[in-house]
């Protein structure tokens, strides 16, 4: 079965992200500075879109979050110009998907305009110690694996809305909105 754009797309980056890490793994090992659970916290490092910000993405991050008793916990979100070219167009804007993981009580650090690929020289500038995310990407020193929540996506979320589409239609007319603001026309098909 030949893969989507977007499938190719996602395991080119995660293939980029098991080579930072496996690199980050070999120098970090050979330095001797990982952290102990007496020394300063295990910064751990978490990426993704955050479009329409849902318990699932909670869920993980929380998971990342209890990896070690002494977690620092950055999180990564690429820009709108980005993400769109990789992913497709979002519903929120870059600063409402900032602000929204800022108020998520697991984050202790939200990093803007994230790459889409992380490198050595991304893992160096942030001090990043492990790289949690939830693919399959083979398992290496510095990868933590976190679990997807079954039931819940951004892309569900979206097909709810418009699977019911009229109904939601309706509903903002009823409270108020006006046909131009919801983009509708004034012929009935």
């Amino acid at each position: 079965m030949e893969k989507s754009g977007v499938a190719k797309v996602e395991e080119q980056r995660q293939t980029a992200v098991d080579e930072a890490v496996t690199h980050k793994n070999d120098t970090v090992c050979n330095s001797g500075d990982t952290p102990s659970s007496s020394d300063r916290p295990v910064r751990v490092y978490a990426d993704g879109i955050y479009d329409l910000f849902h318990f699932g993405h909670a869920r993980s991050l929380e998971q990342a979050k209890k990896l070690f008793p002494n977690t620092y916990l950055l999180v990564g979100c690429c820009n709108d110009e980005v993400t769109h070219k990789f992913k497709g167009k979002t519903v929120m804007t870059e600063s409402e998907r900032y602000e929204s993981l800022r108020h998520c009580k697991w984050v202790d650090e939200v990093i803007p305009d994230a790459p889409w690929v992380i490198n050595q020289e991304f893992l160096d500038k942030h001090r990043i110690d492990y790289v949690a995310h939830d693919s399959s990407v083979k398992a290496v020193g510095r990868f933590k694996e976190t679990k997807r929540t079954d039931g819940i996506s951004t892309s569900d979320i979206i097909m709810r809305i418009v699977k019911d589409y009229n109904q939601y239609v309706m509903r903002n007319l009823d409270r108020g909105y006006s046909r131009k603001e919801l983009n509708l026309s004034y012929v009935k098909a």
